[in-house]
Parts: C-alpha cells; sequence; structure tokens
C-alpha cells in the first residue's frame, strides 16, 4: 500500500507511525515520559544543520527548549495527524486503523502509567488517543470501556484542577455524548463526583460547558447521590481548599494518595488513644478552629465529598463534628473566588437537574427523591443568598412534582407527617411545613380514591392547628439565630402558617365529604378563638360559610387535578356542545344592578 500523504508537506502516514512507535517503547526514561528522548525524535524530523549566525543559534536553542518542556503536545499532534489521515482515507482505511492501533494503545499505557509526579501533563495527549479509539474502535473491535475507566481513574483523578485537562475532558464528553450515551451509559454516572471536583477547582469559566455534561451524569444510580452532591458543591470546595492548604496543589497528586500517605499517622492516634486513653497532640499546635488544620481522613463527610467514584450511596453524613467546626470557619472568614463561584452555580445546576428530573424521570424515583429533598431543606451551607435560592428551588420542585402526580402525596405521607410535626423547629421548617399544607389540600391529599390517606394527613392538620392555637410555640427554638426573631415575626409567621393549615382543612373536607363534621368542628373552633390572628379568624369564617354552600365550595375549594363532575364545576372544553350551569356568580354578589360585564359564552368556549 503507498503511504498516503498530506497535502502542504506536513509529513507521511508511515513516518507519524513510526515517530509514535517510538514514542510508545520503553526506554531509560519510562519512569517519566515527559523526558523521554524518543518523544522528542518523534518532533524533529532530521538533526540541527549548522548555525550560520548567532542569532539563529539562540533561536534553535530556544525551539529546542520548547520541545524539551512539551514533548507531549507533538506527540498529540502527530496522533491527530494519524486521525486525520485515517477518517479521511477512501481505500485501505481499515488497515491504515490496523496499523495505528497497537501503536496507540502502547501509547495510551504508558502515559496512563506514568508516575502522579511526572513533569508534563498527559491529559490532553490521553483524550486525542481516546477520540481515535471512539472514532475506529469498531474496526479493530476494541471495547473503549476499559480505556475511558483509566483515563478517569490514572489521569483526571489527579490532573481535575488543571484548566487546561479539565476543559478538553468537558469539549470531550460533549463531543461525544451521542456515543457515550448509547454506548457506555454507566461511564459517566460512575465518575460524576470527579466531575463535580473538576467544576469545583475551575468554577465559573467551565460552567456552560459542564451543564451540557450535567444530563449525562444522571442514572437510576446516581440519580439521588447526585442531587446531594450538587447541594454540597460549596462544601466540596471548602473540602478542596482544605486539602490544598495541608498538602499542597491539586494538580499531579490524587487526593486518594494524600489519604493514603496520612492513614498511617491517623492509625498511631487511634492505637495510643486505644491503650492508654489520651490523644497524641498535634505537633503544630493547632486550636481546632484553625482553618489551615489538616484534613480529618476519619470524617466520613469529608471522605464522601472527595470520592472520585460514585458508591450508589444516597445516605450522606450532614452533622459531624470536623464539619461543624468547617462550616464555623468557613462563615467567619472571607469566601474565596472559587467559593462564591460554587455558591451561585450550584443553584443553576439544581434547576437543571430538577427540570430533567420532572420531564424524564419516573414515578418510583420521585418518591425516593422527595424525601431526601425535604430532609435536605434545612440542611445546607449557611450562606443567606444561596439558601434563599436554593429553597426555592427546592419548593419549586416538590410543588411541581405534585402537580404531575398527586397521587406520590398519597405514598410519601409517612415523611409528609414527619415535616408538619418538625413545624415549630426553625423558620425553614415552618416554610416547608406551609408549603406541604398547601400542597395536601389542592390535590386533596392524593385524590378522591385515598380516603384512608387522607382522614390521616387531616388528623395531622388537626393536630398542628390545635396545638398552635393553644400555646405560641411555634417559632421558638434553640438554635442560634432564631431567637433573634422579635414576637410580632413570630407571631406573624404562626398565622401565615395558620392559614395555610385552615385552608386545606377546607379543601380535604371539600374533596373527602365525609371529612365535613371534622372539619366544620375545627373551623368553628378558630373562629370561636379570642387568641387567634384576625387573618386566620376572616378565613376560617369564609370557609364556614362555603361549607354551608356545596356547589359553591366545590368549585372555589375543590381539588384542582381530578375533579369529577359535580355541581359547580365548569368544563369549559364541554361548553360547546354541552350546557354550562352552576357558573358561580357568586362573585357578583355584592355587585348591584345589573352585570357590569359586556362578555358572552361565545367568548369563553373554544371555537370548533
Amino acid at each position: 500500500m503507498a503511504s498516503p500523504e498530506l497535502g502542504g508537506g506536513d509529513g507521511s502516514y508511515d513516518f507519524h507511525l513510526r515517530s509514535l512507535s517510538a514514542a510508545s517503547r520503553d526506554s531509560a526514561a519510562a519512569a517519566d515520559p515527559a523526558s523521554d528522548p524518543n518523544l522528542l525524535q518523534s518532533v524533529t524530523a532530521s538533526p540541527f544543520e549548522p548555525f550560520s549566525s548567532c542569532l539563529v543559534y539562540w533561536m534553535y536553542i530556544r525551539i529546542f527548549s520548547f520541545l524539551l518542556l512539551a514533548p507531549f503536545f507533538f506527540s498529540r499532534v502527530k496522533v491527530r495527524r494519524v486521525c486525520k489521515m485515517c477518517r479521511e482515507a477512501k481505500e485501505a482505511r481499515d488497515e491504515m486503523v490496523a496499523r495505528a492501533f497497537p501503536v496507540m494503545s502502547k501509547l495510551f499505557q504508558r502515559c496512563a502509567a506514568a508516575p502522579t509526579q511526572a513533569v508534563a501533563s498527559t491529559g490532553v495527549l490521553l483524550l486525542t488517543i481516546l477520540q481515535f479509539f471512539l472514532d475506529f474502535g469498531e474496526a479493530v473491535l476494541h471495547d473503549a470501556d476499559g480505556s475511558l475507566k483509566t483515563f478517569f481513574r490514572s489521569c483526571l483523578s489527579r490532573e481535575f484542577a488543571d484548566p487546561i485537562v479539565a476543559e478538553r475532558t468537558l469539549e470531550f464528553l460533549v463531543a461525544n455524548k451521542t456515543k457515550i450515551l448509547s454506548s457506555f451509559p454507566t461511564l459517566i454516572p460512575q465518575f460524576y463526583p470527579l466531575l463535580l471536583k473538576l467544576i469545583a477547582s475551575n468554577g465559573e469559566r467551565l460552567e456552560k460547558k459542564f451543564l451540557e455534561v450535567l444530563p449525562l451524569m444522571m442514572s437510576a444510580g446516581s440519580f439521588l447521590p447526585l442531587f446531594l452532591s450538587l447541594m454540597d458543591l460549596p462544601m466540596l470546595v471548602v473540602a478542596l481548599e482544605k486539602v490544598e492548604r495541608s498538602s499542597g496543589t491539586l494538580i499531579g497528586s490524587s487526593i486518594a494518595t494524600i489519604q493514603k500517605s496520612a492513614a498511617p499517622e491517623m492509625l498511631l492516634a487511634l492505637m495510643d488513644e486505644a491503650y492508654t486513653g489520651s490523644a497524641i497532640e498535634d505537633s503544630r499546635g493547632n486550636s481546632g478552629s484553625d482553618d489551615s488544620s489538616p484534613l480529618d481522613l476519619a470524617d466520613p463527610m469529608f471522605l464522601d465529598l472527595l470520592k472520585d467514584e460514585n458508591d450508589g450511596i444516597a445516605a450522606k453524613h450532614w452533622i459531624s463534628p470536623t464539619i461543624s467546626s468547617t462550616l464555623q470557619v468557613a462563615v467567619n472568614s472571607p469566601q474565596s473566588d472559587r467559593l462564591k463561584q460554587s455558591l451561585e452555580m450550584a443553584p443553576r445546576f439544581l434547576s437543571l437537574y430538577f427540570a430533567i428530573a420532572l420531564r424524564d424521570v419516573n414515578d418510583s424515583l420521585l418518591c425516593a427523591l422527595i424525601p431526601v429533598v425535604m430532609s435536605r431543606y434545612a440542611a445546607m451551607f449557611p450562606d443567606k443568598v444561596f439558601s434563599f435560592e436554593v429553597r426555592k428551588r427546592l419548593l419549586d420542585f416538590i410543588l411541581a412534582a405534585f402537580q404531575r402526580s398527586p397521587d406520590i402525596i398519597a405514598v410519601l405521607k409517612k415523611p409528609i407527617t414527619d415535616r408538619l410535626g418538625e413545624a415549630h423547629d426553625n423558620p425553614a421548617k415552618t416554610e416547608l411545613a406551609l408549603h406541604l399544607c398547601w400542597a395536601i389540600g389542592e390535590h386533596g391529599a392524593g385524590g378522591i380514591n385515598c380516603k384512608d390517606v387522607a382522614r390521616e394527613l387531616f388528623e395531622n392538620l388537626e393536630l398542628l392547628l390545635y396545638e398552635n392555637l393553644a400555646t405560641s410555640r411555634l417559632g421558638l427554638s434553640q438554635e442560634p439565630g432564631f431567637d433573634s426573631m422579635g414576637a410580632s415575626s413570630r407571631k406573624s409567621s404562626q398565622a401565615r402558617l395558620l392559614c395555610f393549615v385552615v385552608t386545606a382543612i377546607a379543601k380535604l373536607a371539600t374533596c373527602h365529604s365525609e371529612l365535613l363534621p371534622r372539619a366544620r368542628v375545627s373551623l368553628a373552633k378558630v373562629a370561636r378563638s379570642r387568641t387567634s390572628d384576625r387573618r386566620v379568624w376572616q378565613r376560617a369564617c369564609d370557609y364556614l360559610g362555603l361549607i354551608n354552600e356545596p356547589a359553591i365550595c366545590l368549585s372555589v375549594l375543590g381539588p384542582s387535578t381530578a375533579q369529577g363532575n359535580g355541581p359547580g364545576i365548569v368544563d369549559w372544553c364541554e361548553g360547546g356542545t354541552t350546557m354550562v350551569a352552576h357558573v358561580p356568580f357568586y362573585l357578583l354578589a355584592e355587585q348591584k344592578g345589573p352585570p357590569f360585564h359586556d362578555f358572552s359564552f361565545a367568548d369563553l368556549l373554544p371555537a370548533e
């Protein structure tokens, strides 16, 4: 076969292949591939000619120094040229790929096996070779799954903080996302923690590309852990910065290696404490609150934050002495640029995550996710703006999930009941309970067929109502910062919650008529209460009046989903063929004289 030539005098296929073959051979410099002279030989096409002037001499010296520092770059150029030749070849393409594959495979294995402290970064070169495997793997029956995992474990795990490697990795994943989804669907969900470390280290510069990769991270096995990892993105930045301060730069050394190197010292400390009863003191004399203290490798939260692969475990340790002290230091210290950017990016990542969940995820996974969302509503990084943005998205997701599948409320009866019982713990849990009350009433506790669930939730609403009517316990907490709320603020918060509870009771009774007698008793107690807020009292009186008019009550307070035919319900879609009765003209009760409107039913009914 004649060696195909590239236009412009860039060299032949055989020449580039021989250069890469020389680079892939073992040599005396195998411990550091960046210093391998064969890589330099793969770059130079001929020896240096005698220099005719001092200026030319120094120019070549500069070029020669550059080649010594960047041989992997030129190997990458060779790989790209070989890939281009194979892609553009019209004849003997399979033969060219078959000849190139063993060379590419050896070069990939050698670069992947480079020591962690190698001078040159191998990440971009490995990505270039991986692109060759993905493009031509079928021609040589090569499964690239093992090579992709090798790249994540041996290269990206120690170069995720390198801005060039990070950007090229995201570009590689975006360019090949269709092939990765079809051929390697579990790859990105398995290594999503490593990609989160990548974006945590590089910040908003790569946010747009990371958003394109984020959907690839979602699978059945990573769905729940990914949510928690996105919630804890600021904590991941704090952990990475803590590792960086205690162990040096994050580039070129795997965090797993750092953890392993400190294990013997930790083991000695534990043995000394077990046998002597006294712990070994820190040789640096840290007081425990200094942020430069070494990372506590025994803390499960930090171990979970800094992992490289998804272990499928959704339960995470949010409360621990190390995390509490670290959060306290983070709150009291000036925020780094990376931390500020993570606080801004995390809510946007959660928005995309929830949008995909509502669009693509089945009800079973939603039922598993919603309790986790509720448990983390009051447990997140203590930044006011971050907490506000995240909680808004969490509430919007919960309400949207209930709107999509109202029967989920019946399945999640137990966690919803637990959250209603925590309504008085702190303002965040009060706000969550308030929205859950609204959802219960709006969707009839799951629908007209969920009689038992509706009765149990109704009883919990009654309990919450009577508890707050008899006491002012709502808003009183031992947590720091909550006692600073004034009495008027606590009273307003209590009145707001009671308004939603009263509304939920009236709506449940409207959807489930067997609860009407108990609802009348509850609302009457509020109406007769002298201590209730004026707004709560007025709402209870209004609902008592509505309950006495079933048709009007069903139209106003009936569930917004899965309504059947009944008095007071107007199905405008059938208005063109069926008579519309029981239109709620009670809205005009306070108007005197003829109706003030000039519309007709033709304006409201859909055109045929």
